[in-house]
């Protein structure tokens, strides 16, 4: 992709060009929600080096000035907590030197906003290796990537902070193959925070459950970060990450890599990567070290595991007293929602969060849930036919359309579980959607990318929401009073 190909992908970029006193902007290199990185030449030291910029494009747009202005007086108190952590990430990934985090060069505040230098790291991120190497990705390539990747997660996790971003395209392959963790996404963290006035997109499959939610903040640790983790493994092994947490807590379809033994991985690295991706916090391992033990267990061990996973054998016919099933206990983590009021979203978690018997209700509430998966399941591979009354619509820019997309219309981008009370009903766009509503009030729409309105009436009272989706994403909205 060309410099001029990056500057149109990337709106609101500053032009090649543009100087910072002995910084000359060369081209764009990457940019999201809440940032923009660019290549530039150092003139004074005549290096490369790299700049980020802290441009929140829900928040913020570009001045004919280059200097940034807010897209509105609300959005004062959220663009402003976004760039003080900006700031402290910059302060705190100065304060290592460890050869796979990120080393800041310089920071300093103009247009607006703030910048921070970087060193230039060449190669490719590990979303792009496996799209264009798929074959070099095996357990001794994994197995050599892991102790400089375990280094820099530890070291940050030593000095008492979390990374919450971890996945394929914030992990950068040197053409030395060390690889470097890249930012932390500490702005977009902290705006989601403070989210009355906009929305959270955490990378669907990457983020562990505790990470939706306000009241599970308490609950993270190194564990979350190790989760992600073993979400990129299960990405490099797969070729797909493994089922978004927030469909596992209505339904966990996960299925253990120690079960399904793709060729050419031992047990040890399978099953320390099906325990990273326990949804339980504490099932997780809690330390990187203790990940790092899991994965060097002996493979007797682990056999061990994967026995007491089979089936037992079938007794030869004879009379038997009929089994006594117990009923099992279930622990259901909350699922979260983001609240929908008069165009604000909040996160608020779902109640009660307890332990449950089986009972026919939950059988029947596990049956709709499938339903979800289901469609989950297909929009990941767009397969052309999808169960009857499985997929919820499909939303494009130009409507709204509730059978099997063809082959023209936009890929549903993000997955929107929209929380509703009995008789509502949605506008989207300014067009109805016909939804299909669960038994524990969940509706889920599949959007492509686009600017959307959501509109949720019940009886006189009405509730809207406008999003921008611009990346893949899980995204939960409730209406609230």
């Amino acid at each position: 992709m060309s410099a001029n190909d990056n500057q149109k992908a990337v709106p609101n970029a500053l032009p090649a060009g543009y100087r910072f006193n002995e910084f000359e902007i060369k081209e764009v290199i990457g940019g999201g929600g809440f940032g923009i990185v660019y290549r530039a030449w150092d003139h004074q030291l005549e290096r490369t080096i790299a700049i980020k910029e802290y441009m929140p494009v829900s928040l913020a747009v570009r001045a004919e000035d280059m200097s940034l202005e807010l897209r509105g007086e609300r959005y004062q108190k959220l663009f402003n907590a976004g760039l003080t952590s900006f700031i402290q990430e910059a302060r705190l990934l100065a304060r290592f030197n460890h050869p796979g985090l990120l080393h800041v060069l310089r920071f300093w505040e103009q247009n607006g906003t703030a910048y921070m230098g970087t060193l230039y790291y060449s190669g490719m991120t590990l979303k792009e290796w496996q799209l264009t190497s798929p074959d070099a990705v095996n357990e001794a390539w994994i197995r050599r990537l892991l102790p400089p990747l375990f280094g820099a997660i530890s070291t940050i996790h030593q000095a008492g902070y979390l990374h919450r971003d971890i996945s394929l395209d914030n992990i950068q392959i040197q053409e030395n193959q060390l690889p470097v963790l890249l930012d932390f996404g500490s702005a977009r963290k902290e705006i989601g925070n403070l989210s009355d006035e906009t929305e959270i997109m955490l990378k669907p499959g990457f983020a562990p459950i505790e990470q939706y939610s306000e009241e599970g903040e308490n609950e993270q640790g190194p564990w979350t970060d190790i989760y992600a983790l073993g979400a990129v493994l299960h990405s490099l092994i797969t070729s797909n990450p493994p089922p978004v947490s927030v469909v596992r807590c209505i339904e966990d379809n996960y299925q253990p890599l120690v079960e399904r033994k793709p060729a050419g991985y031992s047990l040890p690295l399978l099953h320390a990567v099906d325990c990273a991706l326990a949804m339980k916090p504490a099932d997780r391992p809690q330390s990187i070290d203790a990940f790092a033990a899991l994965i060097d267990l002996p493979v007797s061990d682990v056999e061990a595991v994967v026995n007491s996973l089979q089936p037992a054998p079938e007794p030869l016919p004879a009379p038997a007293p009929p089994p006594i099933v117990e009923e099992e206990e279930i622990v259901t983590p909350a699922p979260v929602v983001m609240a929908v009021n008069h165009g604000s979203a909040s996160v608020e978690p779902v109640t009660p969060r307890n332990v449950r018997r089986l009972s026919p209700g939950l059988v029947a509430l596990a049956a709709v849930a499938l339903l979800a998966v289901i469609a989950v399941t297909w929009l990941t591979n767009r397969r052309d036919a999808t169960p009857e009354n499985a997929a919820p619509a499909v939303v494009t820019n130009s409507g709204v359309n509730n059978s099997p997309p063809a082959a023209a219309t936009p890929a549903a981008l993000a997955t929107v579980y929209l929380k509703l009370e009995r008789g509502a009903n949605v506008v989207l766009n300014g067009q109805p959607v016909e939804v299909k509503t669960s038994s524990n009030g969940f509706a889920a729409l599949n959007l492509a990318a686009g600017q959307y309105r959501i509109e949720v009436h019940s009886g006189t009272s009405m509730r809207a929401q406008s999003l921008v989706i611009d990346k893949p994403g899980t995204w939960l909205l409730n209406p609230g009073n």
